[in-house]
């Protein structure tokens, strides 16, 4: 058997993989993604599809936003990006930035689910958005914006308002162009 040339030798090396980073966000036309530190909208439609789209992956979020959750979700790691070293909660991971929460999510998927300034943060990380517009004029304390101009539709899907979501929603699967 003939020793391999250096050059099979380097085609057989591997590359990182980055993981899949994703932002799941609700937000109204005008940025409105909070209110009084909870979501100003009922959506059973938008919860369950978050349920059944994030299931086995990882959460990256800050605290005000797992303050408002109160737990971890089942079926998910929960990383916690907080500044206060002494922060912690039963069954989840403290990150000291968004960074750092990717480099300890490991290779996903990756779902950063806010706040505004996580979102801030880690939107140019991701590749995917999956966003909730909310058909609303509700206005709120907490706004985001995103420009999605480098981003392509994937899937698009329309819910109306109902007895268990308050208003009319459309959800959007989007990638990053040239990802």
């Amino acid at each position: 058997m003939e020793p391999e040339s250096p050059q099979t030798n380097a085609n057989l090396e591997t590359r990182a993989i980055e993981p899949a980073v994703i932002a799941v966000v609700a937000m109204t036309s005008n940025g409105t993604i909070g209110l009084d530190g909870d979501m100003p909208w009922r959506l059973r439609a938008d919860l369950m599809r978050f349920k059944s789209m994030t299931m086995g992956g990882v959460l990256i979020m800050g605290r005000k936003t797992y303050d408002s959750i109160g737990r971890p979700l089942p079926g998910r790691r929960t990383i916690v990006v907080t500044r206060n070293k002494s922060w912690h909660a039963e069954g989840v991971d403290r990150a000291s930035d968004p960074e750092k929460a990717i480099l300890m999510a490991g290779q996903g998927p990756i779902f950063v689910v806010g706040g505004a300034e996580i979102y801030r943060q880690l939107l140019p990380s991701c590749k995917e958005i999956w966003l909730t517009r909310v058909w609303s004029g509700i206005l709120g304390d907490t706004k985001l914006s995103i420009d999605l101009s480098n981003f392509r539709v994937l899937e698009q899907t329309r819910v109306p308002a109902s007895d268990r979501d308050d208003v009319p929603t459309e959800f959007f699967r989007l990638v990053r162009q040239n990802s």
